[in-house]
């Protein structure tokens, strides 16, 4: 089986999780349960990233220890994710020895071949997003570009990575594979901002400002910048399990797809890929940066307030409507926004017509032909069929996850103008047309197993569901498609799959 490989972002663990880390790790779920149906041996990272200012401001708030807080955020995230139905292979911890053995080995080996150099640093830093900024990013007010929170200025002793060593060797990689950044808005946002020179990038904080993350394995002073450590979590997360307890466990890096918030862009477009070149290290086949969710066409922020929880809608409408919703709505690149009137809709589009397509599916098949079918029968639309799965296909292919969904929706549409058009209760009552009959039902219960596969790497609880109502002995994949469907057992009439009181 072919190994694949993909990653969230390493979320910061000094906030709970929200809408924003909801739709990566759905978007990423979906992406790898997509890919576990072609065949391919996953492996899916996600994690929690833990050292860092913000993290211990945010202990000495709620006066614990750094590790304290960083262990129940991290139980707190795995919680959100086992909530939200997240197939995750791996849970990395920047906090875990492995990762820290991992990040000191790498830094003393670009210390060693000079990549790295120590220099002082007078300028100014955000506290909140960890980060160094020039005179000219701040303006005359002093003001953070990303958070629009004050800085302040500061001079210090700092180690230094030799990024713009690497801008050339970048800005190639980038023109040789124009598809390793999709979007294209967001892979010409990288290349503008390597329009300008690349200067080099701070990798450590001196411990009389920090003290909480990975000493510096060659100054005992200094800890490890956050971002530095949080992006070799990567790396360190690429071996399932580790080498120590399995040594014939092959490392799984580069990784095929990191999905990625557009605001951490440049961090995994730029700061990463030079990271790695210095390191020797292959780089990752694919970024996809995802945009934002919005309210009210703002981002959504815990200090705006207009932060949407997904656990609350989910208790609600239920898992598999929020992950429906987040990924139907928000065109794979682009931002969104929020509204409940938007939410409420796209539970009737799952209630009227994949709903009412499986209620009325099932019930005919019940009264007609008491929930059985016989065991081999031509059926109608199999060029619309075939022509929805390999479109699919293509389009989850290309991360356009948003366009896949949609014509696995318009399957189930055809299928219920196809019931329109066919009035089975009207066949069902001329004995001569009982071998049609038998064509129009089971033209229905095969396109219903099209799309427990299509739909199942966004709603994998319905889908089971769904499978088992209609007599299928396991979710199919695309391979296994004709043989699930030409073995399925009888069919069962069950309650909504979308109750509409939820509305």
């Amino acid at each position: 089986m072919k190994s694949y490989y993909l990653t969230t972002p390493i979320y910061y663990a000094s906030g709970e999780p929200h809408i924003g880390h909801a739709y990566t790790t759905i978007l990423t779920d979906t992406l790898a349960r997509y890919r576990r149906l072609t065949g391919s041996q996953v492996e899916f990272l996600t994690g929690t990233d833990e050292h860092g200012q913000k993290m211990k401001e945010a202990a000495a708030q709620k006066n614990m220890p750094p590790q304290e807080l960083a262990d129940a955020m991290a139980k707190g995230f795995k919680g959100a994710w086992a909530d939200l139905d997240i197939s995750f292979d791996r849970f990395i911890r920047t906090t875990e020895d492995a990762h820290v053995d991992l990040v000191q080995d790498t830094l003393s080996q670009l210390w060693e071949k000079g990549e790295i150099y120590a220099d002082n640093y007078s300028g100014w830093y955000c506290i909140h997003e960890e980060r160094y900024w020039t005179s000219r990013e701040v303006g005359e007010e002093h003001i953070c570009p990303d958070c629009r929170r004050p800085v302040e200025y500061i001079e210090e002793k700092n180690y230094f990575f030799r990024m713009g060593y690497y801008q050339d060797k970048l800005l190639k990689h980038i023109n040789d594979n124009p598809k390793w950044i999709v979007p294209e808005t967001r892979l010409n946002e990288v290349l503008g901002f390597l329009n300008q020179p690349l200067g080099d990038l701070s990798i450590s904080r001196p411990k009389t400002r920090l003290d909480w993350g990975i000493t510096v394995p060659f100054d005992e002073s200094h800890v490890c910048y956050v971002w530095v450590d949080a992006l070799f979590s990567y790396v360190t997360g690429a071996n399932f399990p580790n080498t120590q307890s399995n040594p014939q466990k092959h490392c799984n890096w580069p990784a095929d797809l990191q999905v990625v918030g557009k605001d951490i862009l440049t961090t995994h477009a730029v700061y990463w890929p030079t990271l790695l070149m210095a390191s020797g290290l292959p780089l990752p086949k694919k970024i996809l940066a995802h945009g934002w969710w919005l309210s009210d066409n703002t981002k959504m922020s815990k200090s705006m307030g207009n932060v949407i929880d997904p656990l609350q809608l989910r208790k609600k409408y239920g898992t598999d409507a929020v992950r429906w919703y987040l990924l139907r709505d928000m065109r794979t690149g682009s931002d969104a926004t929020f509204t409940h009137k938007r939410f409420e809709t796209r539970y009737e589009e799952l209630a009227n017509v994949l709903g009412n397509l499986v209620s009325r599916t099932t019930s005919m098949i019940a009264k007609y032909r008491s929930g059985q079918l016989p065991g081999k029968i031509e059926t109608e639309l199999g060029e619309e069929i075939d022509k929805t799965l390999d479109n699919f296909q293509k389009y989850m292919d290309e991360l356009q996850v948003h366009s896949a969904l949609e014509i696995a929706m318009d399957l189930a549409r055809q299928a219920n103008v196809y019931i329109f058009k066919q009035e089975p209760w009207t066949l069902a009552k001329d004995p001569e047309q009982a071998d049609y009959l038998d064509t129009v039902l089971a033209t229905l219960i095969k396109i219903l197993t099209v799309l427990t596969t299509l739909f199942s790497p966004v709603m994998p609880e319905k889908m089971n569901t769904l499978a088992k109502r209609i007599g299928l002995s396991k979710l199919p994949t695309f391979k296994d498609l004709d043989l699930v469907f030409s073995t399925r057992s009888s069919v069962e009439v069950g309650k909504p799959l979308f109750p509409k009181d939820n509305l």
